[in-house]
Formats: C-alpha cells, structure tokens, sequence
C-alpha cells in the first residue's frame, strides 16, 4: 500500500486511487471483451487463434525436450513400420506413390506425392503399435503429427524450431479437442488417433504451410467431414490405415482451405456438427477445449508416454508385472499352474484375446504378451513376427491365462492402466506382483536415455540393418538446431534398405 509522510493518515494518493480504478475497469472491460468475442466466435475460430499465436522463443524448455523426444520416437517406429505388409500393400495399391514428388518415404528410400507419403508413412508409423500415447486424446498423439511435419518440410523449407513449435501446436489441439469428448468418443467405438489426430495434422500444416486464422479455421473445419476411423478394425491391418487416411485428409484440407476451399466453419458445433454426431448429446464438454490452454502445454503435462514394448499400451501394466515376477523368482514354466491377470474393464475390450490369429492379433492378445514376457523376459519386435505368437510353448502357457476385472480398478471414473498378475504354482504357491497406474514411458516416468537410444536402433535396424542409427539419433535429438528439417529426409533418402517384409 503506498502511503506518504505528513499529518494525513497513510492510504492511497487520491490521484493514484483514481488511476487504479481506471485501469480495474479498463481491464474488467477488456475481459468482458474477450469473453463476449470468444463465445461468439466459432470453436474452429478460436482453435485456429490458439494454433498460430504461440512462438518457439516462447516455449519452455520442458516442452521443447518432450517435443523432440515425441518426435524422435515417431520416426523410429515409422522407419521399422515401413517393412510391414499393410505398408508394402499401401504403396503398392494403383494410384497410390505411382508417380515421384519431393517427400521421403521412411525407410523406403524413395520419394513421392506429399499427399501419398503422409498416406504410407502414416501407415507404417502406427503399423507396429509401438507408438506413443496419451490419455487426454485416448489415442497415439505423435503419429498424427510427425509424418505431416516432415513432409511439408520437403515441400517448403522450414527450420528444426519450426517443426517443434508445430508439433506442440499440433499436440495441444489433439488433446484439447480430447478433453472435450473423452471418454464417451472412445467408448462409441470411434478411433480418437484419427478422429481427434486429424485436427493435430490441420493445426501443424497451418502453420508451417503459413496459412492465416481464416484460412486455417476453414481446413479444421473441412477435416470435421474428412474424420474417420471405428475401433471394430482394431487388431488388423485397417488400424494403421485410419492413421495414413487421417493423415492425408488432414494434409489435404490445409492444402485446400490455403486454395480457397471453403466449409461451414461452425461445423464443430453445429447440431449436425462434429461433437453431436460423434460423441451425442449431454457425452461432450466443448468449452473444455480451451481451458488452460497451453498453461501448461499438454507435450510436458501428462505429454507423450512412450512405449517400451511393441503392442497394445492397455497390456503394459501386465507385462511389467509378469516381467517383475520372471525377473524376481526362478520361475520353471513347466511348474506353473494358472496365471491370473486383473486390470481396468476398459483395458480388456480390445485386449482379452485368448486365441490371437495373426502377429497384429497379438499385440492385442493380453494373455499372449503375458505369456512372452514370463517366457523371454522381455516382449520385442520379434515376438509379433513369423507367427511367434503360435508357437508351442507360448500357447502351451497361454492355455494357463485367464484375464479379468480387479475389483480395485473398477470405478468407471478413473483411466488406469495398472494390472496385478498372480502366478500359482503347481505346488500351491502363489505369486503376485501389482504395477503402478503410470506403465508408460513420459514426463511422469521418464524413459533413460540408454533405453530410449535402444528403441531406436532396434526399430530402425529392423528396416535398415547395418546402418549406424546413431547418426539420424543424435540429429534428432537436437531438432532445434536444423536449418533445415530437410536435413532430416535427405540423410534417409540416402539410405537403402535392406530390410526384409515381417511375416505375418
């Protein structure tokens, strides 16, 4: 409180109280201001204000890292995707990369459309399920991004700053746009990562494409129509594919609306709009949307959570739990009598497979990956290839798995991804090891740089064996440092391959 010297009580200076009271109405007005806009504006309106304000200068160090850390994870497990045959048949469909173009095909060393390498990167990029994840979109919140950003950057020249602006952008529209509509989105049976991921790719190609707020409004609005994606395709090769159309559509509608192509910009909004037709009356919070925008940026808090093991993130809590046990008891396969699995009902929908038919089947298998991890100690990329998922001693063990409820994750208003496995032995012993509610790889249980550097070479060995992975690593680490994205691209263009197809 300012105060001043003489007979007069310390209080406020007349002038001063005056003046202040100026500036409280001022700025009550301006609020009311804002307010009064905003809820007159279009939500495709105000996403595309949001999309185009934030600067890279203005971005916190910890964004920055997870941004370039979701990055680089994404092109590893895109360059090991690219050897898998819903890929090959992508790229091999008529119409599809028949003709060249400026963008990179990851791990194909071939270049193509932009629209027709977002399609098969996008495909390879989810084709293994060893993406990341995030809870707020309910999906893989990277994938819609990475192969959209690169390609562009072999379109127009864009710098590493640029690219991770755009990807944090593109992260916070996705999961924003989640937090409105998850969970009832996901429990319709819709595929969020290309449902919600759509509007990520829309708001990173804006601006890296240097669209305005018009311009980019109308492209989210276009996407609202180009969204797809049903989860009854889940554990097949159309999963992948949602990713790569998603990614396209998304592409395509900034390419338009840059062109001039129009749509009703209400369209999220409107009573035939996205969020009535895709989640239904009373199943949605729009106004969450822009709550707490950026503050902070949903990349650092929950941001990407990577994965450690090459399937369905909903079986992680079980593989570390069975992996604990194999780790911490001198298990004898042949000793084991049952083996009971307990998680989350929401995990186990898509994931109590006991009879997996194919190496996709499997990554969505719960009692096969149980069954790998007590097996080998350790759940990789190969345990889904050459049908490993049919071998004897797998579905020996796997006949001993049952999978339920725990009735301490049944609450329908929580999201966990905690399990408890309990192995009982033939002579009555029982052994039981419960995971944590974070199973996953992010800002809450950082991956060590020694594991993380181990995803990459393997996912990108598995493509291109012999090819030092430390290089495109290190380049990718420090994102922020390119002048050119391109430098990216160039170096894998460069690269033959000589990987071989997965068998299924």
């Amino acid at each position: 409180m300012l105060g001043y010297a003489g007979s007069k009580p310390a209080g406020i200076y007349p002038g001063f109280k005056s003046l202040l009271d100026c500036r409280i109405k001022i700025d009550w007005s301006l609020r009311r201001y804002r307010f009064t806009r905003e809820k007159s504006m279009t939500v495709a309106r105000q996403l595309a204000e949001r999309i185009l304000a934030p600067k890279f200068q203005d971005l916190p160090a910890e964004a920055l890292h997870w941004a370039k850390i979701g990055i680089l994870d994404t092109v590893g497990v895109t360059i090991a995707g690219a050897s898998e045959r819903c890929t090959a048949i992508t790229a091999a469909t008529p119409g599809i990369a028949e003709s060249d173009g400026p963008a990179v095909l990851f791990g194909l060393a071939r270049r193509t459309s932009v629209l027709d390498a977002v399609l098969i990167n996008g495909v390879a990029s989810h084709a293994l399920d060893y993406d990341d994840v995030n809870n707020q979109i309910g999906g893989h919140p990277s994938v819609p991004l990475v192969p959209a950003i690169f390609a562009v950057a072999d379109m127009v020249d864009i710098s590493g700053e640029e690219a991770i602006a755009a990807y944090v952008a593109g992260f916070e529209v996705e999961t924003q746009i989640g937090l409105a509509v998850h969970y009832q989105h996901y429990a319709k049976g819709w595929h969020p990562t290309a449902t919600l991921g759509i509007f990520g790719t829309v708001a990173a190609g804006a601006r890296l494409l240097g669209l305005n707020v018009d311009q980019t409004a109308q492209a989210l609005a276009l996407a609202v129509s180009l969204a797809s994606g049903v989860k009854a395709n889940f554990g097949t090769m159309t999963k992948p594919l949602h990713i790569g159309h998603s990614l396209r559509n998304g592409v395509m509608a900034v390419l338009m609306a840059r062109d001039g192509f129009t749509a009703n910009e209400a369209a999220f909004e409107h009573k035939q709009g996205f969020f009535e037709v895709f989640n239904g009356s009373d199943a949605y919070d729009a106004s969450k949307i822009f709550d707490d925008w950026g503050t902070p940026w949903n990349v650092t808090d929950p941001g990407p959570s990577l994965k450690a093991y090459p399937c369905c993130g909903s079986t992680h809590g079980a593989i570390d739990c069975a992996l604990a046990l194999h780790h911490d008891h001198a298990l004898e396969l042949e000793d084991i009598a049952k083996i009971d699995i307990r998680t989350d009902p929401k995990r186990l929908p898509h994931t109590d497979n006991p009879d997996p038919t194919s190496g996709l089947g499997a990554k969505f298998s719960i009692q096969y990956v149980v069954a790998r991890a007590l097996i080998n100690g350790a759940v990789r990329l190969g345990d889904f290839e050459n049908a490993a998922y049919d071998d004897r001693e797998a579905r020996d063990l796997m006949m001993k798995v049952s999978a339920g409820v725990h009735p301490d994750m049944n609450d329908p208003n929580t999201d966990t991804y905690a399990a408890e496995v309990t192995i009982i032995m033939s002579d009555g012993r029982e052994l039981s090891h419960r995971s944590g509610d974070v199973v996953l790889r992010g800002p809450g249980r950082p991956m060590d740089e020694e594991t993380l550097f181990g995803k990459f070479a393997d996912c990108m060995q598995r493509q291109l064996p012999g090819e030092a992975p430390r290089p495109l690593y290190e380049m990718l680490l420090h994102l922020e440092t390119l002048s050119r994205l391109s430098a990216v691209t160039d170096y894998l263009a460069a690269i033959e391959p000589s990987g071989t197809m997965a068998a299924e």
